[in-house]
């Protein structure tokens, strides 16, 4: 005998109150969210685009008629007395929409971009396919971020970087001009990355996570001059929480620290965990006073296993995991990683980039003490 069907309240509070018409609600937000952030992007790849343009003419009637810099004020009159209800069109704004089109035409920044398509392994476009490539590349950043931070950026690949990065992960500005002013780029090419990656993790998310791990992090913000133990530089760092997670990168969430797991009958306490939200994926940290050592390694692939048995979300990508160490022996990780199942990277910390001014040159540097260090064991 079927059971009768069952009876709706289909009253105005009624429906209110179904979990059918909360879940309706909660998708249409999300819907619409989601069409806003697609319409701003939209709009903002087309006024790029416009400034692109805009920059192109000017330099190419400079170029073909020998017209003077005078042209450029002009240009932003006329516009300002065409347009009076639209913004954007100052003096000022006009020479840097001409900067902008100059600095990512110039051959070194093309020659720069080919390149980095070359190490990709896509085919090496030539051409009119090459300048609609750097098109769609400056287009997918916003105004803001050219104007005040990529354009006073001289070094070519220097500009890529960042540009790539800011397009792909999302940076707002003060995140970009913080990078910027932290030496991102040049620590990310100056300093090799240890980790095992390409190992642990699937090709395209190894070279995102590759992204989000730097070589070395400037914990300098910490005010930091003396020997400190690993429980007061994790005090230290999540006291200054918001400062880490700029030195980070942008798509950290703070999860917790000494974050408990628990395997059989035994807890333990990972120093600090956050949810790359880009990655969807656990990051945690384990923080060290000294150097590498081999058997970090092992703790922290213990620590992933557990994470991702325990922790990790329907969805989630495999957890990453960073030790932060005070120096590192690129080989000694190399070797110390190679048999870990799990993603990963060791990256070493900077508390004070700039010794006083009265002991500068008076003290070893890192290099000679290592060396030092070395000759008496080996004598």
């Amino acid at each position: 005998m079927n059971s009768p069907a069952p009876i709706l309240d289909t009253s105005r509070a009624g429906i209110l109150a179904s979990q059918d018409y909360r879940d309706l609600i909660a998708d249409l937000k999300a819907r619409i969210q989601s069409a806003r952030i697609s319409a701003a992007r939209a709009v903002n790849s087309e006024l790029i685009l416009l400034y692109w343009d805009i920059g192109h003419g000017i330099l190419q009637k400079q170029q073909m008629l020998g017209w003077g810099d005078s042209v450029v004020e002009l240009v932003a009159a006329d516009l300002r007395r065409e347009f009076p209800g639209a913004t954007g069109f100052s003096a000022q704004n006009v020479w840097r929409m001409r900067q902008f089109y100059t600095l990512h035409s110039q051959p070194e920044f093309l020659s720069q971009l080919v390149r980095e398509i070359k190490k990709s392994g896509q085919p090496v476009p030539s051409g009119e396919i090459l300048s609609q490539a750097v098109r769609e590349l400056v287009s997918a950043v916003p105004w803001g971020h050219h104007a005040n931070a990529l354009i006073r950026i001289q070094d070519p690949s220097a500009r890529l970087w960042y540009l790539q990065a800011t397009a792909r992960f999302g940076w707002t500005r003060n995140v970009l001009i913080n990078q910027i002013k932290a030496g991102a780029y040049e620590r990310a090419v100056a300093n090799k990355k240890s980790h095992n990656f390409p190992l642990a993790l699937p090709a395209y998310l190894a070279e995102q996570a590759e992204e989000m791990l730097k070589s070395s992090y400037n914990l300098e913000f910490l005010g930091i001059r003396r020997a400190v133990k690993e429980r007061e530089l994790e005090d230290r760092l999540i006291t200054r929480l918001q400062a880490f997670l700029m030195e980070l990168g942008y798509g950290f969430c703070f999860v917790g620290r000494q974050y408990r797991v628990a395997a059989g009958k035994k807890e333990y306490f990972i120093d600090l965990l956050f949810y790359h939200r880009f990655l969807k994926a656990l990051v945690a940290f384990e923080l060290k006073v000294g150097p590498f050592e081999p058997e970090f390694a092992g703790k922290m692939d213990f620590y992933l296993t557990i994470l991702d048995e325990k922790e990790r979300a329907p969805g989630d990508q495999p957890s990453i995991g960073i030790i932060l160490c005070a120096e590192k022996d690129d080989i000694e990780v190399e070797y110390a990683l190679r048999s870990k199942s799990n993603a990963i990277g060791v990256a070493t910390y900077e508390l004070q980039s700039k010794l006083p001014r009265e002991f500068r040159g008076k003290l070893p540097t890192q290099k000679q003490l290592t060396e030092l260090v070395r000759s008496e064991y080996e004598d």
